[in-house]
């Protein structure tokens, strides 16, 4: 049996991806010289709803020029860079998928941001860093592939600062339908490890978090869904979007998640924690 970690690289492992990028930039007339942060954002955010909903969450959760943040599951970097452009962070990403850090830090240095971001290999429950090294600790999408919760979010308490915040954008399971695979994080139920977000609550408050907000980010990120469907089947030639990153499964995928919330088998949910001090 392959161990777990290496089971969920495989899964994520896009051989060449950048270079893909690059040639979906080039068919929509972009120079690789001359790329934005904008011109990659529908491959750079690897979330429902995208650029939009990383806005939305850190603007709530007030992070300034100053804030030092760690991005968990930090993908190709989308929301690392975001915030590094938005507002001013400096900002480290972590991701288990040793393609995924390489195409993070071309992608920041293609657009710029590289004196902001960086992006470390690193499984998210043994984090390299010390404790009480960051402000914010920020994670999208990423805990559905993680078996072993309570090491993550323990590994998250330590490495926050005593008065840091942490900040997720999660799908999780309701317990009471049906999940489809395959889905993005998944092919089968062998690397899903969802929780419902009443498990989640119960874990960080036995954890000395405290809740600042929690709001269901469902309805919004099925009409994303709807949306993103739609124009992945009209739009040719197709901009650097999800399905890069998916395969040519993205559909099939994207359509399993709005199934899943349509038939009561998935949520969506953010939430901002502070440390108990």
């Amino acid at each position: 049996m392959k161990p777990a970690n290496t089971e969920i690289e495989r899964h994520y492992t896009r051989n060449g991806l950048f270079t893909e990028i690059l040639r979906c930039l080039k068919a929509q007339g972009i120079d690789a010289g001359n790329v934005k942060r904008k011109d990659i954002a529908g491959v750079d955010e690897f979330h429902i709803r995208g650029a939009l909903v990383s806005a939305e969450l850190a603007k709530r959760a007030d992070l300034t020029q100053d804030s030092n943040v760690l991005d968990v599951g930090c993908g190709i970097g989308g929301p690392a860079r975001m915030l590094a452009d938005q507002f001013h962070c400096r900002v480290t990403g972590v991701d288990i998928t040793a393609g995924y850090i390489k195409t993070a830090s071309l992608l920041s240095e293609l657009v710029g941001l590289q004196d902001r971001t960086k992006f470390i290999q690193a499984d998210a429950t043994a984090m390299p860093f010390g404790d009480n090294s960051f402000d914010f600790v920020w994670t999208q999408h990423a805990q559905m592939n993680i078996e072993k919760k309570i090491r993550l979010y323990s590994e998250i308490k330590r490495v926050l600062k005593k008065e840091g915040t942490f900040i997720y954008y999660d799908i999780f399971a309701t317990g009471g339908g049906p999940v489809y695979y395959p889905v993005p994080w998944a092919d089968s139920p062998a690397i899903s490890h969802l929780i419902t977000t009443k498990d989640l609550q119960s874990i960080l408050t036995r954890l000395d978090f405290i809740e600042v907000e929690t709001i269901d980010q469902t309805t919004a990120g099925a009409k994303f869904l709807e949306d993103l469907l739609g124009k992945i089947e009209a739009e040719r030639p197709p901009a650097p979007g999800l399905q890069l990153i998916m395969g040519d499964s993205a559909l099939e995928k994207l359509t399993n998640i709005l199934r899943g919330i349509r038939d009561r088998g998935l949520v969506l949910q953010s939430g901002i924690y502070r440390m108990d001090v």
